[in-house]
């Protein structure tokens, strides 16, 4: 295994759930989760685009662009509907209730991307290991739920 993705996946979990703070905070700020979000938005596609020219990739051609399938631009849509979702429910529910639904969510449909191969993924079936550790979060999504 690569400790550093692993490193780097966790501390993007941690980074993930201070956005939500963040961003819950910047909705009352602006008194609108989607402005929030679209300013979130904004600042991210600012610093992916300097991020994009300081690497000096090439930009593809508008043919390439043209035939990209309709379903793999709505991951941006994905991650508007998400983050207006956290924004309005983190203060709602809480950090941790949100966080641990939203990792049980994230880990179902993982497990069922990866044990179909669906979307390009590797094949990796969901044995009983996965499974296991998916009932043990689930169960622990439930006792942080529960209250």
């Amino acid at each position: 295994m690569n400790y550093f993705y692993i490193l780097l996946a966790f501390v993007v979990g941690l980074a993930i759930t201070v956005q939500a703070g963040v961003n819950a905070n910047l909705r009352q700020a602006m008194a609108s989760p989607i402005l929030a979000a679209a300013i979130s938005f904004g600042s991210g596609f600012v610093v992916l685009v300097l991020l994009f020219l300081a690497s000096g990739a090439s930009t593809p051609s508008f043919e390439t662009v043209r035939q990209v399938s309709w379903w793999k631009w709505m991951g941006g849509l994905m991650g508007a509907i998400y983050m207006i979702t956290v924004i309005v429910s983190v203060t709602k529910i809480g950090t941790a209730n949100m966080v641990s639904l939203s990792v049980a969510g994230q880990l179902l449909a993982a497990l069922v991307l990866d044990h179909y191969g669906l979307l390009g993924f590797a094949h990796h079936p969901a044995n009983g290991w996965r499974l296991l550790g998916s009932v043990l979060i689930i169960a622990g999504v439930l006792l942080v739920v529960k209250n």
